[in-house]
């Protein structure tokens, strides 16, 4: 590879050391032309004027092609393109030393650092061998040769400036002396001798220099010395420095703001950071965010205090809210030993300063409450060692590789903690009342610090005081606010930093109390084309939190309570529509939802008209291809909506929910949403009651269950609402038969079906004929039970719902059973099982896979028996089903005396006993006696079996033959093995 020199005599050096001679004239006079424009194209025509100045010859295109080829022969490697604007010299900056020239004056005005800068721009003058082309005569060049002397002159007087700024003086006297010597007329190198001479104390020298510049410039042009040189002259004179110096910067910087003793929680979030920050390689960013009051600075300045070891050259903390990143970049330049005169003015020159200082160092740098993504680009360090740990109320989804973190409330024990921290010991004594405050907090860190701080003050007010007013919405923003602590200006500061259409988006938004809302709901609310736009802005400032998808496939948005508040306050009227849209919507969606379910809940659904859909077709099909699925995406919201309706739009959306709700037999849930409209008017309230009823029921309350059923049946039938009160005596005829009293329970059954219509569907009266069924059994009347089966069961198949039938078919297998017909009443309960898996009636499945493994014990088939106990006991605890889960646990037990384990099944069976007898349960206490005998004879305590037979003996029913086969299953269960 060739080198070549043009920065002085035109030199070109093929293998090192060995230069290449050039024979004649115009192949110098070629290759100079190209070098001085290397990478760009020169045309022919220029090319040919160069070789001859006083006019071409006719051959003169056919000579240059000649010369051309000849320089490619003589310099090995030589890379000349022809193209349409001319004749390229390819050449890389190492093997031309004009192009290494001005790479290395690049590199010095980038430079952070003078001293660095003064390195680069040395090695730049330093490949100057002379003047440009020296012995060789262009015209065509004289141009670019006068620029490239001016430019070499610009660059040795930069390279000045920073000497002097680095302090280095001594030795830049006598090249300054030359220069002026050789241009008195430039002002600049004089101005930077006086300094000069001026730092090596030769005051008279340095004034005599600018005499003497002041006279040529008025003699040559008649004009005075610039302002430069004037400032230079006048610091002169008053002993001043012209050009301060560069102090080198102090080790370590920490600039941390103090951190604070009552910190509480955020264990994971620190645990994280300080293992990104310090996990050392390039430059780790890691940004902090979440929604205001979260806590992010004061984590961030947690975060720092504990990472300070891992940066032993400081810790360096920029407050950016509101401020002109060239400000800031000039605080931190000054806080790095930058002084004021020596900071430029230019914010790049700034912030490559910046990164200069912080060079091979090891710094830590917070920046707080970020807010554009390029100002932090401009202030991250550019070696590695150093890391960057942003907070802001934003995402900064711009800045790419940074590590996010965002920022939720704190858990409930930390928000207890630091509660308790603040205001005292009473928080522990007044728990409830703290747990309230908390959660009108929405365990946000700034309002429980608030809130906390309120209590502090005040000694003597009540937490429940405090609890109360927090619990007002309208005031609770007011009462957060405490000297100069406030969460609504908090909030407010992020609702300032949005563009417009996002501010009516979370005014818009904040009409709706919805938990959290639906793509389909914020698209609805804020109804604007650019509604995308105006949300990902919202998501962004942290004041809407975007979720994954839920069950539907629908993203979800949630605005948490605060904010929500806050955007209430701004709401305006216009935005009620979009609101009672949201709300028709639901409504409509909840009621087609319960349409496409099973109604397993043993009461009436409300006649009503299907409420109108305001949403698109293709919409409500997606949201409802899982009708389970949405009911679980919106059961935070439908209990809110529950409260805010009225009583009887209340109770059809609680009747539609409840579908939903009995189905997965959450009757926690069912019981607190129906206990919200119990206080309204006759008869809406006696349908409320009654639901209520039928959950104690499913709980296994039945003496409470039964006289509140009764006095519901009174209510109804004084109302004439003939239907509810048939469901609800058909309820209290099975309650009546778990209570053990079979002939008040026919009696009630009949009753409930003779105030069903003739018309009544198979579901309505096979829950009656079950009833009857059961309470015929109970007495004995086992044919009579098996023809009321037959019938119900005939009815069922008649219909042809599956699930109607699986119930059907598991009445008429317990008849068959007791009628002696093993292997139809094993087929029947077979049946039902398969059919009721297809459903999703798993109250229904639990109770015939319990039926199936008492039918396998009779009939000996152990294995079978176990099994299916085992899964409905399954079924039966997640649907919360006591009486159920009860009695396959005491199946389960009796198993274990037959495999030798009686002394384990003793405890388990009793503690099945104890929770028979409070429900009132005759005949389920008196089958566990009778197992708990056998348990006690397996261990010989005899004396405790013969008090357990008695006992049994006195509550069980010798009519009962219900009982006598449910004996006969467990019994055989517990012989051995």
């Amino acid at each position: 590879m060739a080198h070549f020199g043009v920065l002085g005599p035109l030199a070109v050096e093929g293998p090192p050391g060995h230069w290449v001679a050039l024979r004649g004239e115009r192949q110098r006079t070629l290759l100079a032309v190209l070098l001085l424009n290397a990478g760009r194209a020169v045309p022919a025509d220029v090319l040919v004027e160069a070789l001859w100045p006083d006019g071409p010859p006719k051959s003169a295109t056919s000579n240059l092609h000649t010369y051309l080829s000849r320089l490619r022969e003589r310099i090995d490697g030589l890379r000349v393109e022809h193209g349409p604007l001319g004749y390229r010299l390819v050449v890389e900056p190492a093997e031309l030393d004009l192009l290494g020239f001005r790479a290395a004056v690049a590199a010095g005005r980038q430079a952070a650092d003078p001293v660095a800068a003064a390195g680069h721009y040395r090695r730049a003058l330093g490949l100057w061998r002379g003047p440009v082309l020296a012995g060789l005569h262009v015209p065509r060049l004289d141009a670019d040769v006068a620029r490239l002397e001016s430019e070499r002159l610009a660059v040795f007087e930069d390279c000045v400036d920073a000497e002097l700024t680095a302090g280095r003086h001594g030795e830049l006297t006598g090249e300054l002396q030359a220069v002026i010597t050789e241009h008195p007329l430039r002002e600049r190198p004089a101005a930077q001798l006086m300094t000069a001479l001026h730092r090596a104390g030769q005051q008279g020298s340095a004034l005599e220099v600018y005499r003497r510049l002041r006279a040529t410039l008025i003699e040559e042009l008649g004009v005075e010395p610039g302002a430069e040189a004037r400032r230079v002259h006048a610091a002169v004179l008053r002993g001043e420095d012209p050009v301060p110096r560069l102090p080198p910067a102090v080790w370590p910087v920490c600039q941390l703001p103090p951190d604070i003793g009552d910190f509480t929680g955020r264990d994971t979030e620190l645990a994280e950071l300080t293992r990104v920050l310090g996990a050392g390689g390039g430059v780790p960013v890691a940004v902090l965010s979440g929604e205001p009051g979260a806590g992010k600075s004061t984590l961030a300045v947690r975060a720092a205090h504990r990472l300070r070891r891992q940066f032993p050259d400081g810790q360096l903390y920029v407050p950016l809210a509101g401020r002109d990143i060239g400000e800031v970049l000039a605080d931190l330049l000054r806080a790095l030993g930058v002084p004021g005169p020596a900071v430029p003015d230019d914010v790049r020159a700034r912030a490559a300063v910046f990164r200069g200082r912080l060079s091979d160092r090891r710094v830590l740098v917070v920046l707080d409450d970020a807010v554009d993504p390029g100002h932090v680009r401009t202030l991250l360090p550019g070696t590695p060692g150093c890391a960057v740990l942003v907070t802001s109320r934003r995402r900064l989804s711009g800045l790419a590789g940074a590590h996010r973190l965002a920022l939720g409330p704190l858990s409930g024990t930390d928000a207890a903690e630091l509660l308790d921290r603040l205001a005292g010991a009473r928080v522990a004594r007044e728990r409830a009342d703290a747990e309230r405050i908390i959660t009108a907090c929405a365990r946000l860190p700034l309002a429980l610090r608030i809130a906390g701080s309120r209590l502090a003050i005040r000694p003597h007010l009540r937490l429940g005081e405090l609890a109360d007013r927090l619990e007002d919405e309208v005031r609770r923003l007011d009462e957060l606010t405490v000297s100069d602590l406030a969460v609504r200006s908090s909030i407010a500061l992020s609702y300032e930093g949005l563009r417009p259409p996002a501010r009516r988006a979370f005014r818009l938004l904040g009409r709706c109390r919805l938990a959290d809302l639906p793509a389909w709901a914020v698209t609805t609310l804020v109804d604007d084309p650019d509604a995308d736009e105006a949300v990902e802005e919202l998501v962004e400032a942290s004041l809407l939190e975007a979720r994954g998808p839920d069950p539907t496939g629908e993203g979800r948005y949630r605005m948490h309570d605060l904010v929500r508040l806050y955007a209430a306050e701004l709401a305006e009227p216009s935005s009620a529509e979009g609101v009672r849209t949201v709300l028709a919507a639901t409504l409509a969606l909840a009621d087609a939802a319960a349409a496409r379910l099973p109604r397993t809940v043993p009461m009436p659904s409300p006649a009503h008209e299907p409420p109108p859909q305001p949403l698109p077709a293709e919409l409500v099909e997606r949201l409802l291809a899982r009708p389970d699925d949405w009911f679980a995406a919106e059961r935070a919201n439908l209990v809110l909506l529950i409260g805010t309706l009225g009583a009887r739009d209340a109770l059809l959306l609680l009747d539609r929910f409840g579908v939903y709700l009995y189905l997965h037999g959450q009757y926690a849930d069912m019981r607190a949403a129906y206990e919200t409209v119990t206080d309204a008017d006759p008869p809406l309230a006696t349908v409320a009651e009654a639901t209520l009823t039928l959950l104690r029921h499913a709980r296994g309350e039945y003496e409470e269950a039964a006289v509140r059923y009764r006095a519901c049946a009174k209510e109804l039938e004084a109302h004439g609402d003939r239907r509810t009160h048939a469901w609800v005596s058909a309820n209290l005829a099975h309650c009546l038969i778990g209570l053990g009293r079979a002939e008040e329970a026919l009696e009630t059954a009949a009753h409930a079906r003779e105030l069903f219509t003739a018309d009544g569907s198979p579901a309505e009266l096979g829950w009656v004929w079950a009833a009857e069924s059961a309470a015929l059994l109970r007495l004995g009347r086992i044919a009579d039970a098996r023809e009321v089966d037959r019938t119900a069961l005939a009815a069922a198949r008649a219909a042809g719902d599956a699930r109607v039938i699986g119930e059907a078919l598991h009445g008429f297998a317990w008849s068959s059973l007791l009628t002696g017909d093993d292997r139809g009443a094993a087929a029947a309960i077979t049946e039902s099982v398969t059919l009721l898996r297809g459903t999703k009636a798993r109250s229904a499945l639990a109770k015939s896979l319990r039926t199936l493994g008492a039918i396998a014990a009779a009939t000996g088939s152990r294995e079978e028996a176990t099994a299916a106990f085992e899964e409905a006991r399954s079924l039966a605890r997640e649907l919360d089903e006591r009486p159920r889960e009860l009695s396959c646990t005491r199946a389960l037990a009796a198993g274990w005396i037959g495999e030798g384990r009686a002394a384990q099944a003793i405890p388990v069976l009793r503690a099945c006993l104890d929770e028979f007898r409070e429900m009132g349960g005759r005949p389920a206490a008196g089958l566990t006696l009778l197992v708990l005998h056998r348990a006690y004879v397996a261990v010989g305590e005899a004396e405790r079996a013969e008090e357990a037979a008695e006992q049994a003996a006195e509550l069980l029913d010798p009519r009962d033959a219900s009982a006598a086969a449910l004996r006969r299953a467990l019994l055989a269960l517990t012989e051995p093995t």
